[in-house]
């Protein structure tokens, strides 16, 4: 966003180039811009010349071969659940992966965000009384569970707080 903002700023591709690459610090992206300097050094010259040149090398470097595919494989397989995140990291994570997989029919989506939801989660949206989304009602079940996260976070806050204040006057006492 701010080459593009900035573009005044940059008189060349190299210098692009070289101001992304400055922010390339850890893991692969380190280890991949180490590499091309690297390459300088041996042959004097940078091996990557013009700023169309780079955005091809960094997506074949860093993005998927075939996003659709993976995000298909993860949705399907066993492994993708909540887990200990938030709802609202979980749901983060379950957009993009149903956005690159292409899924779009609101029932399917709405079996996928619940199968891997927490049990006591979907357990409480599918055992609603009164006001339980429909199965094809996909923003109702993203609130609904946000809601239901927001209010077991707010529980446990207040629940470590009980906790504190009933063992620390013991805790003093023994002192």
């Amino acid at each position: 966003m701010y080459l593009c903002l900035a573009l005044e700023q940059f008189t060349c591709d190299e210098e692009k180039i070289f101001w992304t690459l400055a922010f390339f610090k850890d893991g692969r992206a380190a280890k991949w811009s180490e590499n091309l300097f690297c390459q300088e050094v041996d042959t004097g010259i940078f091996p990557i010349r013009s700023w169309t040149d780079f955005k091809q090398q960094f997506q074949s470097q860093f993005f998927l071969v075939n996003a659709e595919a993976d995000a298909i494989n993860t949705l399907e397989g066993s492994s993708y659940y909540q887990g200990n995140q938030t709802v609202d990291n979980y749901l983060d994570s379950f957009l993009i992966l149903a956005s690159d997989a292409g899924y779009t029919d609101p029932r399917t989506l709405v079996v996928k965000f619940r199968h891997r939801l927490k049990l006591n989660v979907q357990s409480q949206i599918a055992t609603m009384p009164f006001g339980r989304p429909t199965d094809t009602d996909l923003k109702a079940w993203y609130a609904v569970a946000q809601r239901i996260d927001q209010a077991r976070l707010v529980n446990e806050a207040f629940q470590s707080m009980l906790w504190l204040t009933t063992v620390t006057p013991a805790c003093s006492a023994l002192a």
